[in-house]
């Protein structure tokens, strides 16, 4: 494993450990209730903390297709999430999501960024390294 590939896996267990912590700051210290689409973006978010954790440790890059696969699909959620948010024929279409709405915006900073945003920014980032790290080890066979 070359030092590039472990800190990948640094970097994007960094960025799902702060999502993660972040996350939880708005619902635990906060108090803002997570609607349905936020936890199904915690399903997604929440495994790889540990997952890259013990890839990390372990020294895996192997774990790229694993990660991907998770951030897209959780990114794809954040990505419609944050579309019902910002775009009014998402949102008057959006369906109703139990105690909280999906189109509720707790926080809006600079005029577009919400957390199903910042949830979308991890997943990419983590995306994108995984691609990285992925290639890199299709490079060395």
């Amino acid at each position: 494993m070359t030092k590039r590939q472990e800190n990948s896996l640094l970097f994007m267990w960094a960025v799902s450990l702060i999502a993660t912590l972040g996350s939880l700051y708005f619902s635990q210290v906060r108090g803002y209730i997570p609607c349905e689409l936020c936890w199904v973006q915690r399903i997604f978010m929440y495994p790889l903390v540990l997952v890259l954790g013990v890839a990390y440790v372990q020294k895996n890059p192997h774990i790229a297709l694993t990660s991907l696969v998770l951030s897209v699909v959780g990114g794809s959620v954040s990505l419609y999430h944050y579309g019902i948010q910002k775009l009014k024929f998402l949102s008057d279409s959006a369906p109703s999501c139990g105690q909280v709405p999906c189109t509720g915006e707790y926080i809006n900073y600079l005029g577009f960024i919400t957390i199903p945003f910042l949830a979308l920014i991890a997943f990419a980032l983590i995306a994108g390294t995984s691609v990285y790290l992925w290639k890199s080890l299709k490079e060395e066979q």
